[in-house]
């Protein structure tokens, strides 16, 4: 039985050999590259690196630096504003559509292709769009006030108070035609006889929507969560197209504040210290989702 047992391991360790080989570049490129990446990036958000790193080690400096910065207060708060609504409203209008696009209407590729083609298109392209709709010489406000409407104003990419805002709405213009397809599909797989019994039952259309059809949609829902919080963390290009982070720094954000300080003002032991703070937002995001898909999973 022991001799069969130490033959058995190796035979083990040998199955689908080329498959365990034709792995390796892939393995070595997630441990070398992306782990090693990240573990390097930590470890000299330490330092008081500038121009070039160096391994001068000043202790938690640099976050101290961080969070005393006015421009990256405004940058996370920014990240906040836009994170919350651009969940909440491409949730919602995602849903919206595509539960509109579930009910078998003529021209649904048509439409769908349409609703999706924004997400085709660069930030930088939406960023540059969205920025001469919004200008108030040529864009939304002045064609309004040729209509007859004088005193209407819409300049919210040139207002501190709300520009934030005037970024959401070209977020949203993006990215809610991927949230609706994503969620059109989980509405494909629900079984056509829930609905036949709820209609047996005469359960209203949104009670069946909201209490049987969206609980049983929860990993696609989780998914796409995922997908758009991790699009909110990275905003970069949007910004940039749009305003340049103004007016003044009223529409910084954290990964715009990375790059400045690496690749700008040569620091880039605060660029360091400011992107492992993005990481750990990242890693919130991440390790839940993993939970909930994976080990939730195994549990039952």
């Amino acid at each position: 039985m022991t001799g069969q047992a130490h033959t058995g391991r190796p035979a083990r360790l040998f199955r689908n050999l080329n498959a365990k080989i034709a792995s390796i570049p892939m393995v070595l490129t997630a441990v070398v590259i992306f782990l090693g990446g990240t573990i390097w990036t930590v470890v000299y958000s330490f330092t008081n690196s500038k121009l070039l790193p160096r391994a001068k080690f000043v202790g938690l400096d640099q976050y101290e630096r961080l969070w005393d910065a006015p421009r990256w207060i405004v940058s996370i708060q920014n990240l906040a504003i836009y994170g919350v609504l651009t969940l909440v409203f491409s949730l919602v209008m995602g849903f919206v559509l595509a539960a509109l696009m579930d009910q078998k209407i003529r021209f649904e590729n048509t439409f769908r292709t349409i609703f999706l083609y924004p997400f085709a298109l660069s930030f930088i392209v939406t960023g540059l769009v969205w920025q001469w709709l919004l200008n108030p010489e040529y864009g939304v406000q002045s064609v309004v006030r040729a209509l007859g409407w004088e005193s209407f104003a819409f300049d919210p990419l040139y207002n501190s108070k709300i520009v934030i805002y005037g970024v959401l709405i070209a977020g949203l213009w993006q990215g809610t035609g991927l949230v609706m397809c994503l969620l059109l599909a989980g509405l494909r797989g629900i079984d056509e006889d829930i609905w036949k019994a709820a209609r047996v039952d005469g359960i209203p259309m949104w009670r069946t929507y909201l209490f049987i059809v969206i609980p049983m949609m929860r990993p696609v829902f989780i998914t796409t969560l995922v997908i758009i919080a991790s699009g909110i963390v990275k905003v970069y290009d949007l910004v940039v197209a749009q305003t340049s982070g103004g007016t003044g720094i009223a529409s910084e954000v954290p990964a715009k504040y990375v790059y400045d300080y690496m690749f700008q003002a040569q620091n880039l032991g605060q660029g360091f210290a400011a992107s492992t703070m993005m990481l750990v937002t990242v890693a919130i995001i991440i390790v839940p989702w993993a939970y909930l898909e994976f080990g939730g999973r195994k549990r039952g």
